[in-house]
């Protein structure tokens, strides 16, 4: 297919609002598609070359696209910066001028061609790099028509934002399949432990969804981590798993290593599956000395500790671990211990379908346990079938300073990407107060007054997610509690989100409207005093006395409380 045909579907997707009118749009395209271009299509539209969790950016930013545009079609620069002033979009204003500049390079480039370019582009660096990012796109200008080039400039900006998930792109892939979206399911598991578009997208085109039955888990590919249910009583625990293994919830950083011993490599994902083994060096070399193994996936918390005391740091200052740079004086005054709690693939065997028991007798036989220096640790684990006796287990992680804990059902599988009664997460309910937290996402904000002027920010609307019509709904709008540090962060990652319209999945009463809309990427963990209901709310219900805890750049936006969690929530609190 050539580039200029897909140009044309994105265009079409761009303008439309309907979630299911998108879905036929891009099952129409991957018809269309044959096996070598199914993936790469599917990169580009994500405004990629490579999967999400590959660390792969174009490093351009917008003076070096614009400037590879004025150079592509000659215009002067005052001219070209006057119309983008006028416009306000970079690619309508790249078209403007493509629509008419004629040359004699301009040709229709296979969509293969364009991706190979854009990730010859990727791939420049050192010095006169920018140099090489330029002449690439620049060239790519000359040679495609206006449409394309619209969408191309917007590409290495990060800015394309067709406004769909990973999620309707399954549906697309079924219904691409069936003319409905009965394989979505299917579909979606496979992506919950290869959550690659791409190499999804070719395996059912090239052997339709008897392809995806035979995935199983990668080295270096991550796999979306299974998520818990809550109850906020060891009664309610042993009612509905039975006997039981009752661990520690730690509060750090949820990370799943990646061990090949043959490359004496480790990499390190973070929930929401960005690669962080930069930050945490300390784990990487725990892991190459702990682990007896070849091939090896485990799953755990990595926590500071004091050197002096030996006792686990708040998570507050254990986030002072999360950075670019000074990672090597900062892991001396902050080291980590890893508490290892899961094994998900060792050796050619995935362990996904093995019951919870013998992942766990697996996985105390590959961690070598030497001293008390150890950055390993198999987090501790009893088996237990009394409610009481889970509360008072409870009661002492509360006392150790710990999160709570994680009850797991002995004959449970591990679940990528779902939240199941596999897992259970103890949260107790004391009174009308809600002493969980609820992780929402920020969907927008309004603009300051007084004192937050200099900010830009004056308030925030967050909400929750709707499984089932995969939707955001509103609970809070949330002006205070708030740091002048936390407004100013909560600002730098607004900037690139920005959307000139509120996004379709976003379900927001007239009365709850922000001045600014973003794409759904922040998500962040709120406290409130009570939950209760609210006309102005789509979720039906709001946050009393909501602040902010903290950012939660660990999770993905699915991961947010959704509607039926929070409805859990309000049914362990007493409304009064």
């Amino acid at each position: 297919m050539k580039f200029s045909q897909l140009a044309v579907y994105i265009h079409q997707i761009d303008k439309t609002h309907s979630r299911l009118e998108i879905t036929r749009l891009l099952s129409e395209l991957y018809l269309k598609l044959n096996k070598e271009e199914i993936d790469k299509a599917i990169y580009l539209m994500q405004g990629r070359v490579a999967p999400l969790f590959d660390p792969v950016e174009f490093g351009m930013a917008e003076k070096s696209v614009i400037k590879a545009a004025i150079s592509a079609m000659q215009i002067e620069p005052s001219l070209f910066k006057t119309k983008y002033q006028e416009v306000g979009d970079l690619g309508k204003t790249v078209e403007f001028f493509k629509k008419q500049y004629y040359s004699f390079e301009e040709t229709d480039l296979d969509i293969t061609v364009v991706f190979e370019q854009l990730k010859r582009l990727s791939k420049a660096f050192g010095n006169g790099s920018q140099t090489v990012k330029q002449g690439i796109l620049s060239l790519l200008i000359r040679q495609l028509d206006a449409v394309s080039c619209c969408y191309l400039v917007r590409i290495p900006l990060g800015i394309l934002r067709l406004g769909f998930s990973d999620m309707t792109v399954l549906d697309a892939l079924s219904w691409m399949l069936t003319g409905d979206k009965k394989l979505r399911g299917e579909i979606e598991h496979a992506y919950h432990v290869l959550p690659d578009l791409g190499k999804i997208g070719k395996t059912i085109k090239e052997h339709g969804i008897i392809g995806i039955k035979t995935i199983k888990p990668r080295i270096f590919t991550p796999i979306i981590m299974m998520r818990a249910e809550r109850l906020s009583s060891g009664e309610e625990i042993v009612k509905q798993i039975g006997r039981c293994a009752i661990e520690p919830k730690y509060d750090g950083f949820r990370l799943q290593a990646h061990f090949d011993r043959k490359l004496n490599q480790v990499k390190l994902y973070s929930r929401n599956l960005e690669e962080v083994s930069l930050m945490f060096p300390d784990i990487v070399e725990g892991i190459k000395k702990q682990i007896c193994g070849d091939k090896i996936i485990i799953e755990g918390e990595a926590v500071g500790f004091d050197p002096k005391t030996g006792k686990n740091l708040p998570f507050q200052e254990t986030v002072q671990r999360k950075r670019k740079y000074g990672i090597e004086e900062k892991s001396k005054t902050v080291p980590l211990k890893f508490f290892v709690f899961e094994l998900l693939y060792a050796d050619d065997t995935s362990y996904l379908p093995v019951v919870s028991e013998k992942r766990r007798k697996k996985l105390e036989n590959l961690i070598n346990k030497n001293n008390v220096n150890d950055t390993l640790i198999i987090a501790p684990q009893q088996i237990l079938e009394d409610g009481k006796r889970i509360e008072l287990c409870f009661d002492q992680a509360i006392g150790e300073g710990l999160e709570g804990i994680l009850a797991k059902k002995l004959d449970g599988i591990y679940q990528p990407g779902a939240r199941a009664w596999n897992w259970i997460k103890f949260k107790r309910s004391y009174s009308s107060k809600v002493n969980d937290t609820i992780d929402c996402l920020v969907m927008g904000y309004d603009f300051g007054k007084g004192k937050r002027t200099s900010f830009g920010i004056g308030a925030f609307l967050a909400g929750v997610y709707d499984e089932k019509n995969e939707q955001y709904l509103t609970v809070a709008k949330i002006g205070t509690g708030l740091t002048d540090e936390e407004w100013k962060k909560l600002k730098v990652k607004s900037e690139k989100l920005k959307v000139k319209s509120k996004p379709d999945q976003y379900i927001v009463d007239k009365m709850m409207e922000c001045d600014v809309w973003l794409q759904p990427k922040i998500v962040v963990e709120i406290r409130a005093d009570e939950i209760t209901h609210s006309p102005v709310h789509t979720a039906k219900v709001a946050l009393r006395f909501p602040r902010l805890e903290r950012f939660r750049d660990d999770k993905i936006v699915t991961e947010i409380t959704t509607i039926s969690e929070l409805g859990s929530i309000i049914n362990n609190q007493i409304i009064k």
